[in-house]
């Protein structure tokens, strides 16, 4: 049989405009939209539907597909932007589209900067696939980093024409990973592994406080000199051990700085924790000699760099470390962890990063304290955490949180990292001396400070990629709503 004629076109004329009434929402994909049906309107105070990606292409009746706001780019052409503004009957109108857009440029950024900072390493992880030491060059005989449970040296691989700079993860004696950590999917601060071995190690390598061939300690047994080696791409060069002790002059000189890097570093973490959560394959271990500083890219003009004026510098934090929940000992770490009802080390529990994060914030500002001290039934007071800027008290007050004896008024990871991004980018506290605190007001401020992030990193834009501390803050205002910020201020500035 013939194909059916095509639909008339002014009956799709309809659908290739905004609604002329009403909020504007981003299209929803009907396997059979209605010509002419009223729009969808929020009722005052709802919570908009943040974009997505399904919702990118819209079907019309006659089967072709076009962009929807948030693809709209300056390149977009005329008549698209027409059928679009056709639609808007005021500035209203236009001023509710802009939102969106901003919104969705936003997401875009926030993915094409992680891209930048965690690059692509499938092709090279096949290359490597039952390879060993033989196509590796020692780029430095000496580690670059000790980990608790391992050695890591730089180490060169030819790919593709190009020499590429990865960390070669020695696993110490007694110490053991699993498959759990390939599979634990990408993520800025989980440790990526993109090949494993065990292998005698080259003669060259230098294993601390065991020198030879040997590897005789004055007291100690042998090294033995076949280990298992896990490859990383991500270099590091420090611990956050390491950097806890080296900063302490700094905290001192520099309290403003040092405090806000405390800020991201914890925000960090907390999103990996986050992320291992949903994941719901095992835990990370927050030990801080297992948890990895690795130097990343310091765009120019950045927050970072001018940081590094002072001594500072935002780098990437990793969680190398994981055990699966069901076991009872993490492997060669130093931290317990303890149950505040028996006051002594018990099992992972969900909890429990609830626990070492509260007590990361003390350690990381240099206050002295101990877990079963701090849980002691017997005691009420918290050490105290000196006000030397504007994050000390928030600082105390979420470590104050995470530490509650009650663990059912603790707070979680999840409400541990709004609290961290409201102290990092706002609202503060001064934005409600004059004004009520409202959904409309924060609604507004959030959309307003959506285009200033963008004003921002546009005038950055010469500069290259945005940064680790860019990125951070463009997923907070992706991901941000008036009833989440309500809920966090309510908690952090009662």
């Amino acid at each position: 049989d013939p194909l059916p004629p095509p639909l008339p076109q002014k009956q799709l004329q309809r659908a290739e405009s905004l609604p002329e009434q009403g909020t504007w929402q981003p299209y929803q994909r009907d396997p059979a939209p209605q010509l002419g049906s009223p729009w969808p309107q929020h009722k005052d105070g709802a919570p908009k539907k943040p974009l997505t990606k399904s919702q990118s292409l819209v079907e019309t009746q006659g089967g072709t597909l076009r962009p929807s706001l948030e693809d709209v780019t300056f390149g977009t052409g005329d008549a698209v932007l027409g059928s679009i503004l056709e639609g808007l009957e005021d500035r209203a109108g236009l001023c509710e589209a802009m939102v969106g857009c901003h919104a969705a440029c936003l997401a875009r950024l926030c993915e094409r900067a992680m891209g930048g900072l965690m690059g692509s390493w499938g092709g090279l992880q096949a290359k490597l696939a039952g390879q060993g030491w033989a196509v590796l060059s020692v780029l430095q005989p000496e580690p670059c980093c000790q980990s608790g449970d391992a050695w890591y040296y730089r180490v060169g691989f030819t790919f593709r024409r190009e020499q590429l700079e990865l960390a070669a993860k020695v696993l110490k004696p007694g110490c053991c990973t699993t498959q759990m950590q390939s599979s634990l999917g990408a993520h800025c601060s989980i440790q990526r592994i993109i090949s494993r071995f065990t292998d005698r190690l080259p003669g060259e390598l230098v294993l601390p406080g065991h020198p030879g061939e040997q590897g005789l300690s004055p007291g100690g047994p042998a090294i033995p000199r076949v280990l298992q080696v896990l490859l990383s791409p991500d270099v590091p060069y420090q611990t956050l051990a390491e950097f806890m002790e080296s900063s302490r002059a700094l905290h001192r000189s520099s309290p403003g700085h040092y405090e806000r890097l405390v800020c991201l570093l914890l925000l960090q973490l907390c999103t990996g924790l986050e992320h291992l959560r949903v994941q719901n394959v095992g835990q990370g271990d927050i030990c801080p000699e297992n948890l990895l500083l690795v130097q990343c890219p310091c765009p120019p003009g950045s927050q970072q760099d001018k940081e590094g004026s002072v001594g500072l510098s935002l780098p990437r934090l990793l969680i190398s470390n994981f055990f699966k929940v069901k076991d009872k000992t993490r492997p060669c770490s130093t931290s317990q962890e303890w149950d505040w009802t028996k006051g002594s080390a018990a099992l992972p529990t969900p909890m429990a990063d609830e626990l070492n994060v509260g007590m990361l914030i003390y350690k990381i500002l240099h206050v002295d304290i101990s877990l079963e001290n701090a849980l002691d039934l017997r005691s009420n007071q918290l050490p105290a955490i000196p006000s030397l800027s504007i994050y000390s008290t928030g600082l105390k007050h979420l470590a104050t949180l995470l530490l509650h004896r009650d663990p059912r008024k603790r707070v979680s990871i999840k409400e541990a990292r709004h609290i961290l991004q409201v102290l990092l980018w706002g609202p503060r506290q001064e934005l409600f001396a004059k004004s009520r605190k409202t959904l409309a007001l924060l609604q507004s401020w959030l959309e307003m400070k959506r285009a200033l992030l963008l004003l921002k990193l546009a005038e950055k834009a010469a500069g290259g990629s945005p940064g680790l501390e860019e990125w951070l803050c463009c997923q907070y205002f992706v991901e941000a709503t008036e009833h989440m910020l309500y809920q966090v201020t309510q908690t952090l500035y009662m």
